[in-house]
C-alpha cells in the first residue's frame, strides 16, 4: 500500500487533541513540584499532603514541555470544562476525516490502564495496537486490513525504572483485567503472572520488559506485576512518545518512536520461523516496510539515526536485520540510500 496522507484538518485536529490531553494530565497537580535525581536524569513528582501523611505522585521525566504545563496547572484546571467540550469535538472531527478508531474492547482496556496510571508510570503500548496509532503521529491513512488485531495487546516497561520511581498504579492491571473477564496464565516454572487470556475469547494481554542477556520473568513494581524479559526490547521502548487512541474523546497512551518500531520489527521478524510464527513474521515485515516507506520520505534523519544505532549494536543485531531485509529488497534499498 502506498502511503496516503490524512487531510490537513485531521492532522491539525490530532495534534490539538493530543496537546489538550497533555494539558488535562498537568491540570491534575494538587501540590508542589518535587525533583528527584537518578543516574543523571531528573524526575518530577506532585508532592501533597493527605491528613498527616505526605504523598508523592510521579509526573514524568523533566522536560521543557512538562515544566511549562506544570507552571500553568492552575489555569489549565480552570479551563477543564471547556477543554473537555473541545476534546469531544476534535474526536468527532478525526472520525469524520477517516481516522480509524480503536475497537471497544481495546479502547476500554487502554482507558482503564490510563486512569490507573500505567502509562504515567512508564508503561508503553507496543505491538499492533501501538502500530495502529501511528496513523495520527505520522498523519497517514491505514487500511483496515493493516490494523487487523492479532488478538494480543502488549505492554512493556523498564524494570529498573519501575523499581526506581517509588510510585505505584492506583489500581493494579491484574484487577482491571479480571474485571474484564481475563484469566491469569501463570508461568510454568515459578508461577509468576505476566500473561492474561480473555475468558471464552482469543484476546491476550502480555507484560514485557527488556532483557540484557538471559531472558526470564522480572518484577515491575510500579505496575504492580511481573513481565517476561526479552532481548532487543530496550531498543524499542527507549525514548517513547505520547499518542492518542481514538476511543471516546481519546485515550492518552505511550508508544515507541515510529522509527524504532520499524527497525525493531526487522529484528523480531527474523526470530520467528515456520508455523504460526511465520504469519507473525510476515506481519512484522509488512509493518516495517510501510513505516520505513513513510519515514524515509517524511523523517529520514530520525529513521537513519535509529537504523545506524541498531546496526552499531553488534553482529547479532546486524545479522537479524540483514536476514529480514534479504526478503525486502525495496526496503533494503531505502535504508541503503539513507547512509
Amino acid at each position: 500500500m502506498n502511503p496516503v496522507s490524512h487531510p490537513r484538518a485531521a492532522q491539525v485536529a490530532y495534534q490539538d487533541l493530543l496537546r489538550m490531553h497533555l494539558d488535562e494530565a498537568a491540570s491534575e497537580v494538587v501540590g508542589s513540584i518535587e525533583e528527584r535525581h537518578r543516574n543523571g536524569r531528573t524526575y518530577l513528582y506532585d508532592r501533597f499532603r493527605i491528613g498527616t501523611e505526605m504523598k508523592s505522585r510521579y509526573l514524568g521525566e523533566d522536560s521543557p514541555d512538562l515544566r511549562d504545563r506544570l507552571a500553568r496547572a492552575a489555569d489549565l484546571k480552570a479551563e477543564a470544562q471547556d477543554r473537555k467540550k473541545r476534546m469531544s469535538r476534535l474526536a468527532r472531527v478525526l472520525r469524520s476525516e477517516g481516522m480509524i478508531g480503536t475497537d471497544r474492547e481495546t479502547g476500554s482496556l487502554l482507558l482503564a490502564f490510563a486512569r490507573a496510571g500505567v502509562f504515567r508510570l512508564g508503561g508503553t503500548l507496543i505491538g499492533t495496537a501501538a502500530y495502529a496509532l501511528y496513523q495520527g503521529e505520522l498523519g497517514v491513512r491505514f487500511d483496515s486490513d493493516d490494523l487487523a488485531q492479532t488478538g494480543d495487546i502488549d505492554f512493556a516497561s523498564f524494570e529498573r525504572l519501575s523499581m526506581a520511581l517509588g510510585d505505584r498504579v492506583e489500581e493494579e492491571p491484574g484487577d482491571i483485567l479480571r474485571s474484564m473477564k481475563f484469566d491469569a496464565v501463570p508461568g510454568g516454572f515459578d508461577r509468576q503472572v505476566w500473561k492474561w487470556r480473555q475468558s471464552g475469547g482469543e484476546a491476550m494481554v502480555e507484560f514485557l520488559t527488556p532483557a540484557f542477556g538471559e531472558e526470564g520473568v522480572k518484577p515491575l513494581p510500579a505496575l504492580g506485576g511481573s513481565a517476561q524479559s526479552l532481548n532487543y526490547l530496550n531498543f524499542l521502548i527507549a525514548e517513547p512518545i505520547h499518542a492518542l487512541a481514538l476511543y471516546r474523546s481519546g485515550v492518552l497512551v505511550q508508544i515507541p518512536r515510529p522509527e524504532r518500531f520499524a527497525i525493531h520489527k526487522l529484528i523480531v521478524a527474523s526470530r520467528r520461523h515456520g508455523g504460526p510464527d511465520e504469519v507473525k513474521s510476515r506481519k512484522d515485515r509488512a509493518q516495517a516496510e510501510f513505516l520505513i516507506r513513510v519515514l524515509a520520505q517524511d523523517r529520514p534523519d530520525d529513521l537513519s539515526e535509529a537504523y545506524q544505532h541498531a546496526m552499531s549494536q553488534g553482529p547479532r543485531w546486524r545479522d537479524r536485520i540483514a536476514s529480514s531485509l534479504a526478503r525486502m529488497p525495496a526496503t533494503s534499498d531505502l535504508l541503503s540510500e539513507l547512509s
